[in-house]
């Protein structure tokens, strides 16, 4: 079984690019710095710095909602590859191919942390709870939800 789960902040925006052809697929990279658990050599801050290559609609969602220190989930497998580069010299990657992302803090946390990403600071109304428990949702917000 090949199954990848990581938590940790992205490293820079996301690189988007689209595939050529009648039925363009966008294709999303990008780092996540994911600390260690345990430190080996007494280092404080250490930690690995693993690709991820998102395609299709996770792509697009990367392009659209992620950015450099936003903290986020995902799931995914290992790709092994290689190819040669423009010296001759043979060159091997490791990637994981994220099946699914979420977001692991809320933008108001993230906001708190020293380097997270604040997001956007609109003067948009915010939702207020209703009796139910449930929030209200403004009005014209909705094209914005990526869960539509």
């Amino acid at each position: 079984m090949n199954k990848v789960i990581l938590m940790g902040r992205l490293t820079r925006d996301p690189e988007v690019r689209y595939s050529q052809g009648e039925n363009a697929t966008a294709i999303a990279r990008y780092t996540l710095a994911v600390d260690r658990r345990f430190n080996r050599g007494g280092d404080e801050n250490s930690a690995d710095f693993i690709g991820c290559v998102a395609f299709g609609k996770s792509a697009e969602f990367a392009e659209r909602y992620l950015h450099k220190g936003t903290k986020i989930v995902v799931t995914g497998r290992i790709q092994t590859g290689s190819y040669t580069n423009r010296d001759g010299v043979k060159v091997y990657t490791t990637d994981v191919v994220v099946e699914d992302q979420e977001f692991a803090e809320s933008k108001n946390s993230a906001a708190s942390n020293n380097g997270g990403y604040a997001g956007e600071t609109s003067a948009r109304p915010q939702p207020a709870a209703a009796g139910d428990g449930f929030m209200n949702i403004p009005d014209g917000i909705d094209e914005e939800l990526p869960f539509n």
